[in-house]
């Protein structure tokens, strides 16, 4: 396990040369205390769009690497020039660790596949703009299902400020006792983030996680950040 983490942590590195951004995020919970960084790219052209992540996670207490690593890549492409609707395919999935009395665990986050529409819509001047996807979602040795996801930024006060983020919906199996049993559960997720961008390549700012039924805890959870960001 730690050798994949290493070789998604040089992967990381290569890739973070030509990434649109590069995020390190401090979070403050009280059962997740540890660093964050993302690295994230989106990249338009003539047909759609593409875009991706990498989450990466480390500094929890017991252990000495990584904790998890998780990755999203998705295409989007136009259903004609002028249109606002579009075709949507992605790929998800991650794996981690935990520490435990005899050492250390581990788990992985099931490959998940997801395609259908989008419907996206930018201000002229690019200040503003918003995607909303309705997708079916097939999500390995579990259930297929869905998933309503909505991405947003909001350029404000001569750019100095950028209130960013997603929202995701969705129905998963989920076994937040660990003891086997599963129940189908309404899965939401928001991560807001507001920026404030020192110069065109430097901001800070933070993220908060506002959580429904996600990652193995049963109800509502929210983590806040102290983050910082590069921009390339």
């Amino acid at each position: 396990m730690k050798k994949i983490l290493l070789l998604l942590f040089v992967i990381v590195s290569v890739v973070a040369a030509k990434a649109q951004n590069i995020q390190t995020h401090y979070v403050f919970s009280d059962d997740r205390n540890c660093m964050l960084t993302t690295v994230e790219m989106f990249k338009p052209d003539n047909l759609g769009s593409t875009y991706f992540f990498i989450d990466l996670t480390y500094g929890l207490p017991g252990l000495e690497s990584m904790n998890s690593a998780y990755f999203e890549i998705s295409r989007s492409m136009k259903l004609g020039k002028s249109s606002p609707l579009g075709f949507h395919a992605e790929y998800n999935g991650g794996l981690g660790l935990f520490p435990i009395d005899a050492g250390i665990g581990g788990y992985a986050i099931n490959n998940a596949w997801l395609t259908g529409l989008d419907y996206a819509w930018n201000a002229k001047d690019f200040s503003k703009g918003f995607t909303f996807q309705v997708l079916y979602k097939y999500i390995m040795n579990k259930q297929s299902s869905f998933q309503l996801t909505a991405v947003w930024y909001y350029n404000f006060a001569k750019g100095k400020f950028s209130f960013t983020g997603f929202a995701d919906f969705w129905k998963e199996d989920s076994d937040f006792n660990f003891d086997g049993n599963t129940d189908a559960s309404y899965i939401f997720l928001t991560q807001p983030q507001l920026w404030f961008n020192a110069n065109d390549h430097f901001s800070f700012g933070s993220e908060v996680e506002i959580a429904n039924n996600f990652a193995g805890v049963d109800g509502f959870k929210v983590r806040p950040t102290a983050a910082v960001k590069w921009t390339f």
